[in-house]
């Protein structure tokens, strides 16, 4: 008797290595996973079941009643947000407080990863209604991103123009700030003209850890919902699939540490702040995260009416 194919599609993050790899697979279904350089577009893809989905869409999509999609409490993408905010060497600018009226362009405006640092400014006091917003790509020439949404901008917040980039916005001095998830290839050499606004990003993150218990979740697992009505059974084997290739991933990188300099100290230092998993899957895991973050998305004026989060992964 054939197995079904289950195709999805994901950036390539280390931890689904086993996955593709096929070291860890069901004997259920024959899953197949497109490795891709950007988020895909999950219902825009007739081919695909599922995939890799941004949280920040995904709630606010449960939210407004849309649930062609069935978010699993699979966080292929989460990471702290301090790190993601860049400033002028020459800068005066040293925490969050300090853009109180700043000019800050970003790379998305519905984004999770933005929505997230935004919540590290809303909880400094700054308000968000007093910063001049730009949305633009990092740099000159990147597309095929939606950096806006569905629902209108605020009036303290347009769009780049056609060439502009944050980057060059940040280094001519129409920024004061810029948040990206990702950061540009000039940071990792010597002369950068940016560096971070924490001094110590890293001190910060753990802080925000010990306040919150968490590790913010930025992308999850997504299925298309025809798909989970057909195999009813499938959120749950994906999950557990998913799960172990990440057990395995982590046992062999505890083993194969020479994949960078200084990674053993990494994993042992991660390991005794954050247990055996800094980045656990599962609904009861991950619910503190997750009502934290629909609690920002509508103090942010991202969603217009509060969502539930219990109702995200039912």
């Amino acid at each position: 008797m054939s197995v079904p194919r289950i195709r999805l599609a994901l950036r390539d993050w280390d931890h689904l290595v086993p996955l593709v790899t096929g070291r860890v697979r069901s004997r259920d279904f024959e899953l197949e996973i497109e490795s891709r350089a950007v988020t895909p577009d999950v219902l825009a893809e007739p081919e695909l079941d599922g995939g890799e989905t941004s949280f920040s869409r995904y709630a606010l999509g449960r939210g407004g009643g849309d649930d062609r999609l069935v978010g699993l409490p699979v966080f292929v993408m989460r990471g702290f947000r301090h790190r993601c905010v860049l400033v002028r060497r020459d800068s005066e600018l040293t925490s969050p407080k300090d853009l109180a009226e700043a000019r800050i362009g970003l790379t998305g405006w519905p984004d999770s990863g933005n929505t997230w640092t935004r919540a590290l400014l809303r909880s400094a006091g700054v308000d968000l209604g007093g910063i001049a917003w730009t949305v633009g790509p990092l740099v000159a020439g990147e597309t095929g991103k939606d950096r806006v949404g569905p629902r209108p901008l605020p009036p303290n917040v347009e769009v780049a123009g056609d060439g502009e980039s944050l980057v060059e916005g940040l280094a001519d001095g129409r920024f004061d700030a810029i948040f990206t998830p990702f950061m540009p290839d000039e940071l990792f050499g010597p002369g950068s003209r940016f560096r971070h606004l924490y001094d110590d990003h890293r001190g910060a993150e753990l802080d925000y850890f010990r306040q919150t218990g968490f590790v913010p979740g930025i992308h999850l697992l997504a299925v298309k919902r025809t798909v989970v009505d057909r195999y009813l059974w499938l959120p749950s084997a994906l999950e557990e699939l998913f799960t172990e290739s990440k057990r395995l991933w982590t046992e062999r990188r505890r083993m194969l540490t020479d994949t960078a300099p200084w990674l053993l100290a990494e994993l042992e230092a991660s390991a005794e702040i954050f247990g055996p998993d800094w980045m656990p899957y599962g609904r009861a895991a991950n619910a503190a995260m997750t009502a934290a973050f629909c609690e920002e998305l509508h103090a942010q004026g991202i969603a217009p009416h509060p969502i539930d989060a219990e109702e995200l992964f039912a």
